[in-house]
């Protein structure tokens, strides 16, 4: 009976890191390859490799060796369907966030000579306005509870950093890569984390992270690093936790902005999230202004031209969901 052994081989594995079981059955060779899978790592270590363009029950004849990665499944079908026996040896696990790589390189291709000339013409300041609008979406994934949706915008939000770390690569001012970008990342959780890497105290774990953040960025205010493009309530309440800490007064202001500012004070004394607090009353607005129109339409009228007692008698029905608080913390 026909054998087939059959090494498999992570894409993204660096070329000649193997499993020693591995190296054992492809030294025994020759090897097969489909694809340009560590061919000249195998060659350089004196195994005999043969490339083949295509697959073939032909060459499942008697033992035989492959190495492979993409190819594999195709091959156990293949030796399934030519009854040849299957002996599988992992040449390496598949690391976690492996495929990240395929996302780097999918960038570098479309920002290439030959790839997409919309890419191509992208700046930091043209996708600014995507990196706001795929934050949205995500947020919006998470309020609606939706898993597939959120897997998807953090797909979108991802492909966000990788583009602005592919513009900076290419600059001339600020050159930095993705992998600056991540080892900076790496650099700063374990710094700001001594409770886990440095075998500090977890007492006062925001404090102690905040107390970091100063130290590093230079900050003299508790004011400085907050970001004014936020929206509004956020700015509010960020800026009302900041001064909370020294214990300053929240202040009082006239106007109606003034109130809002009183009301954001009052949402932190309950411990609700203002921003969220109005998110969940505005999209319950939505769904049953949403659903009204609909009875509307239903009952065959136009909801533009319904008087204002109208709406107010349909308005009055009970909308059955509505919640004018959120579990959120301030």
């Amino acid at each position: 009976m026909s054998r087939l052994v059959l090494v498999t081989c992570p894409p993204h594995l660096p070329p000649g890191v193997l499993t020693w079981p591995a190296w054992q059955a492809l030294h025994r060779g020759p090897v097969l390859l489909t694809e340009d899978l560590h061919e000249a790592a195998l060659r350089s270590a004196g195994v005999q490799v043969r490339v083949v363009a295509t697959l073939d029950a032909a060459l499942l004849q008697g033992s035989t060796t492959w190495l492979c990665g993409a190819a594999a499944d195709d091959l156990r079908a293949l030796a399934a369907a030519s009854g040849v026996q299957v002996d599988e040896i992992p040449g390496a696990p598949q690391l976690p966030g492996a495929r990240l790589l395929d996302v780097v390189a999918v960038m570098d291709h479309l920002r290439s000579p030959g790839g997409c000339p919309w890419d191509a013409a992208q700046t930091h300041t043209s996708l600014a306005p995507y990196l706001i609008e795929e934050a949205y979406e995500l947020y919006q994934a998470l309020e609606d509870g939706d898993r597939t949706g959120l897997r998807e915008e953090l797909g979108d939000v991802l492909l966000q950093v990788v583009f602005h770390a592919r513009l900076a690569q290419e600059s001339v001012d600020d050159v930095f890569s993705i992998d600056d970008v991540a080892g900076d990342l790496v650099d700063k959780l374990v710094r700001r984390h001594p409770h886990v890497f440095a075998g500090a105290s977890a007492d006062d774990l925001e404090g102690s992270w905040e107390t970091q953040k100063a130290a590093e960025k230079g900050r003299t205010s508790v004011t400085d690093g907050v970001p004014l493009s936020q929206p509004a309530l956020l700015l509010a309440a960020k800026l009302q936790r900041r001064g909370a800490r020294l214990g300053a007064p929240t202040g009082s202001y006239d106007g109606l902005g003034g109130d809002l500012w009183a009301l954001v004070a009052r949402c932190r004394q309950q411990g609700v999230d203002p921003e969220a607090a109005l998110r969940v009353v505005a999209r319950e607005h939505r769904d049953r202004l949403a659903r009204t129109e609909h009875d509307v339409r239903r009952d065959g009228a136009d909801p533009a031209g319904l008087s204002e007692q109208d709406w107010a008698r349909r308005w009055a029905r009970p909308a059955p969901h509505l919640r004018t608080d959120h579990p959120g913390r301030c």
